[in-house]
């Protein structure tokens, strides 16, 4: 069919079905590729350009991106303290106000082509539009997570972005003019593929067999066991819920749920209520374990693992990690960034067990098997792509430790986190308390939460203490 700005007559060209027909997946994967290739070949050539001004075979690599892509900074009594920093001489800069107005600029303009590309006329423009007002909202949830008394108590971005969008959405309503930019899936689906650029092989082969039976060996456990325990015992009428529950509390969070919810087509109130859950109880756990973890005596190591595998968010298992010491920070995020590469393999079998099971006709014929390919979240392709590739070039390419963790640090990871929070702020504009009550009825999701981590909890903490504190606890400790 012709787009809104064309004439009834005019004809459609094979080009414009064919963007109609790109998902969000491969939209992800397009923009997420611009950033890496773009941020690599940054550092890359101002590497090689101060290796050739200063005649040494080795220097520290150089992302000039770092400066003009930000977000706001951590501050104590004046809100303006977020966008500007004092250095020791006493002058003022806005370095982090221009940093992000850096981000804003890049994410706006590579988003908006893409969606122009695929919308065609007119929808850039209405994106751009609307992606100013989410960025802003962005912008200040950042800002309130960035404020000193909030900071020291890990209350992350991810919390408040989601509370602001939520206040919004079910008070005045969210804006129509904001509607075009309110892309949930889009941005999260983008900074996952960032985010397999950071999952590198290496952080798994650190830890080797330990870190790989914490992460791989009690999660598929845990995830099959709360799916099924909602259907057998609490009896939970919808299984995409279930699901969408299961994989979020079991996996990883967040990420995981996306993945999750696009293999079994859940509907987004669901996906809504098992994201708010899990950050809710994030929240929690990365202030009660470490308590419970020093109250009880437990070694860091052991420590650190059990809270990487059961705290859903990367960032709560750094901040968590960080209250015990260097070592715990350490091996937690290394079990969670071990634990992240099960989204692509928990999404295949959860679109494969849907297929095969799940959706039947009264005659219990099934679908083919092209349906699970149909049905497999693609932009899990793109994150598993990445990871792939970063690790070969951090392995293997001269520099390449210091050349992919500068690209990572300096531009990637801060432009994964304006995506996430991006994210979180449609999430709350896309949801109102309304819609959620019927799934909350008779608190069996609360419950099968409840359940799920209760189980998590118990079995990681086994598992780590065999594999970390017993097994492997020479190897480790050399």
């Amino acid at each position: 069919m012709p787009d809104a700005n064309s004439s009834p007559s005019e004809p459609v060209s094979q080009n414009q079905i064919s963007r109609k027909n790109i998902s969000d997946d491969w939209l992800a994967i397009i923009c997420a590729t611009f950033i890496l290739i773009g941020s690599l070949a940054c550092v890359v050539v101002s590497t090689t350009s101060a290796a050739s001004e200063t005649g040494e075979v080795a220097v520290t690599a150089v992302n000039p991106l770092a400066q003009w892509i930000g977000k706001p900074a951590k501050w104590s009594s004046s809100p303006l303290g977020a966008f500007s920093k004092t250095d020791d001489s006493g002058a003022l800069s806005w370095g982090p106000l221009w940093a992000t107005l850096g981000s804003f600029a890049l994410l706006s303009g590579l988003l908006s082509l893409a969606i122009r590309f695929r919308d065609g006329r007119g929808s850039g423009v209405r994106f751009l539009r609307g992606f100013a007002g989410v960025f802003l909202l962005a912008t200040f949830s950042y800002a309130l997570a960035e404020q000193s008394v909030v900071k020291a108590y890990n209350l992350e971005y991810a919390l408040w972005a989601l509370m602001v969008g939520l206040i919004i959405s079910n008070t005045i309503g969210t804006p129509s003019w904001l509607r075009p930019a309110v892309l949930t899936e889009f941005f999260i689906k983008t900074g996952l593929v960032l985010l397999g650029a950071e999952v590198l092989m290496s952080r798994l082969l650190a830890l080797g067999l330990p870190g790989i039976c914490v992460a791989w060996i009690v999660t598929p456990i845990v995830l099959i066991s709360t799916y099924i325990f909602g259907q057998k015992v609490l009896k939970i009428e919808s299984r995409s819920l279930n699901m969408v529950i299961s994989a979020d509390m079991s996996v990883c969070g967040v990420s995981a749920a996306i993945a999750a919810a696009a293999a079994c087509k859940a509907k987004k109130e669901e996906l809504s209520l098992a994201i708010g859950m899990s950050l809710s109880f994030t929240v929690v756990m990365m202030v009660v374990m470490p308590l419970v973890i020093k109250a009880i005596g437990l070694d860091d190591v052991v420590a650190g693992a059990w809270m990487g595998g059961t705290i859903d968010s990367t960032g709560a298992v750094a901040a968590a990690g960080a209250t015990l010491g260097d070592r715990a920070l350490e091996v937690a995020a290394t079990v969670k960034m071990i634990q992240n590469i099960l989204i692509g393999v928990s999404a295949f079998g959860i679109a494969s067990y849907w297929v095969a099971y799940v959706e039947k006709d009264a005659e219990g014929t099934r679908p083919g098997i092209s349906e699970v390919w149909k049905r497999f979240p693609r932009f899990v392709l793109g994150f598993v792509a990445a990871s792939i590739i970063f690790s070969l070039l951090h392995s293997f390419m001269e520099g390449g430790p210091e050349i992919v963790g500068s690209m990572i640090k300096g531009s990637t990871k801060t432009l994964r986190g304006w995506l996430f929070c991006l994210a979180f702020v449609s999430i709350g504009l896309e949801t109102k308390f309304s819609e959620l009550i019927p799934y909350f009825r008779g608190g069996k999701p609360l419950l099968l939460y409840l359940a799920g981590q209760s189980l998590n909890l118990i079995l990681t903490l086994l598992m780590a203490y065999l594999m970390f504190g017993i097994l492997f606890r020479d190897f480790i400790a050399q």
